[in-house]
């Protein structure tokens, strides 16, 4: 199966999420969270949907420290979607493909 939903580090945020002219989902998630693992599929199909419309990043919150805290992330799995370089709407926990299809979607 492709991955449509990219990794992304705290190096490159800046650029690829808030830099970015259309509207960005970024998972925020890790290796041992079930819920994370749960959701993965979902997002991958989400990102599938929308291909060229959105932007969608996956950000291993044990590997990346700064951009988690800069958003007080507190649980994962935790969605975000970002538009223009601000927060738009913010998911948290283990929610259905429908959900995030339909976050999405207002901003595409």
């Amino acid at each position: 199966m492709a991955n449509f939903a990219k990794e992304i580090t705290d190096n490159n945020f800046e650029k690829d999420v808030l830099g970015s002219d259309k509207p960005v989902l970024v998972d925020f998630w890790a290796e041992w969270c079930g819920p994370c693992r749960m959701i993965a599929p979902s997002v991958e199909a989400v990102a599938e949907e929308y291909g060229e419309k959105a932007g969608f990043f996956k950000m291993n919150v044990d590997e990346n420290m700064n951009v988690p805290q800069r958003y007080g992330i507190r649980g994962i799995p935790t969605l975000i979607l970002f538009k223009g370089g601000q927060e738009q709407e913010r998911i948290v926990g283990a929610v259905s493909r429908d959900a995030i299809a339909k976050v999405v979607g207002k901003y595409v």
